[in-house]
């Protein structure tokens, strides 16, 4: 099930989110965030009138996406970036696809025109997902992270909602 996020949910967010800070290169963050300080995320989100969205099985967040603003000067107010995080155990079925489809479809209600993601590389799942839904990479930063004793390379992929 695919329901907007509410406060109550950053608990579980949290959860899924810092297992991947703190096993991961996929998030750059080093320290793991408060259920406060994710509040607070979602609050913003809120503020932008961006679609925030959890995937959930028997009440327990498995998974979340949402979209947030790009950059902040004025002449990239018709963009966003996207990000999708998972429950560890819930690769590969399907939960992914379907959060992207939902705010796919939220993001087309939207004054939207171009979104963008960023993907640490290399990371074959996360292209994949991100190319099904029509995004292609358009820039490639080499080392420009630097996580767990070793340097890291970023992608980002994008597709242009309105023509």
């Amino acid at each position: 099930m695919i329901t907007p996020v509410t406060p109550h949910d950053a608990t579980q967010i949290c959860e899924i989110y810092n297992h991947y800070i703190d096993t991961s290169v996929i998030s750059f963050e080093s320290s793991p965030v408060s259920e406060r300080e994710m509040r607070e995320r979602i609050a913003q989100v809120a503020k932008l009138n961006l679609p925030w969205l959890v995937a959930k099985s028997a009440e327990e967040v498995v998974g979340y996406a949402y979209a947030t603003q790009w950059k902040a000067r004025h002449a990239y107010r018709y963009c966003v970036e996207i990000t999708i995080y998972l429950a560890p155990d819930t690769k590969a079925k399907g939960i992914g696809s379907a959060l992207y489809e939902a705010l796919f479809a939220a993001l087309q209600q939207l004054d939207v025109h171009a979104v963008m993601a960023c993907i640490a590389l290399p990371n074959a799942h996360s292209i994949a997902l991100h190319e099904k839904f029509g995004m292609r990479k358009v820039a490639h930063f080499e080392k420009v992270g630097f996580k767990f004793d070793r340097w890291l390379d970023v992608g980002y992929w994008q597709v242009n909602l309105k023509q």
